[in-house]
């Protein structure tokens, strides 16, 4: 989620400390900020901040409930969590730290102290993500990987289920690459896969949409929020972005430049649905844009009764 400064929650029951946390932070960061676990959780889950510092006194359900709670949920886990205390410290940071916290602030909070420790936690947060980022690319197209598209599509699946929105899939194979690589040779065939592989992440065009190299010549793209109109006009984008590169492919019998077959698979998820059974719906929109002649797309929506697991 790209912004143009790092976002950190602050969650205290006390406007006090919240409002002195603010002041301290809000000039090299965005700040927003919660005063209860239910409100935390929920915010976390949908802003997926950078930082969360979180009180452990609070009414109700406490700091280290709201951490565990975190730590448990697939798209807050991530997030690092420093706690604040005026409790006995070795105890608590003990019991807080074997939840899953990465630092501690005591109260009464001193601002360079917390902008010290929040720096360095960001710091350490963004050499994790580059990281992460370097283990989801894949080695030969530099899109990203298989990896990365598992980990999104789980992620954007629960997005979808708790947000009650579409969500397509795409399986994309390049039409007869077998005989391209007999005719052109392997090392043209990479090439081939590099050059097909930019040009459908640049035709994916909304940050929020995934294009992977899946396994060999198959890709697969992952759009949120999208319906079958959507993954229609997307998916004529991605056919006419491979057509435009014109790059021969002589023994094709399909064209005389490489082309690609597409299936595309839709659904609004739900509790009663998994993902798999999006996936093989794909695989079987593919699987008809193929006998029906490549070089085309295939649609197939998933009515919701047909995804009881």
């Amino acid at each position: 989620m790209a912004r143009d400064k790092e976002l950190i929650l602050v969650v205290d029951d006390s406007p006090t400390n919240l409002a002195i946390l603010n002041v301290v932070l809000r000039e090299a960061y965005q700040v927003i900020a919660a005063n209860n676990g239910a409100d935390a959780l929920s915010l976390a889950a949908s802003e997926e901040p950078d930082l969360i510092i979180l009180d452990i006194m609070m009414p109700g359900m406490d700091g280290y409930e709201i951490c565990d709670r975190l730590k448990a949920n697939p798209f807050t886990r991530d997030i690092p969590v420093m706690f604040v205390t005026a409790m006995d410290q070795e105890r608590q940071e003990a019991k807080g730290l074997a939840l899953g916290a990465v630092d501690y602030i005591a109260k009464p909070v001193s601002p360079p102290i917390v902008l010290a420790r929040v720096r360095n936690q960001l710091e350490l947060k963004r050499q994790r993500d580059y990281l992460r980022r370097l283990s989801a690319i894949d080695g030969l197209t530099g899109i990203a990987n298989r990896r990365a598209f598992e980990e999104d599509f789980d992620r954007e699946w629960r997005r979808a289920m708790r947000l009650k929105n579409s969500i397509a899939l795409f399986l994309t194979d390049i039409d007869h690459f077998k005989t391209y690589n007999d005719a052109y040779g392997y090392l043209a065939g990479d090439d081939c896969l590099r050059i097909l592989g930019q040009a459908m992440t640049k035709a994916i065009l909304r940050p929020g949409d995934l294009l992977a190299r899946y396994s060999g010549e198959e890709f697969v793209g992952l759009m949120p929020d999208t319906d079958a109109t959507g993954a229609a006009i997307v998916g004529e984008r991605l056919l006419n972005a491979v057509r435009a590169l014109s790059l021969p492919h002589a023994h094709s019998g399909v064209a005389p430049i490489v082309t690609v077959s597409i299936g595309a698979a839709t659904c609004r998820p739900s509790v009663q649905m998994d993902r798999a059974s999006l996936f093989k719906l794909a695989g079987d929109a593919l699987y008809a844009a193929k006998k029906g002649g490549r070089n085309q797309l295939r649609i197939f929506e998933m009515p919701e009764a047909a995804n009881a697991i």
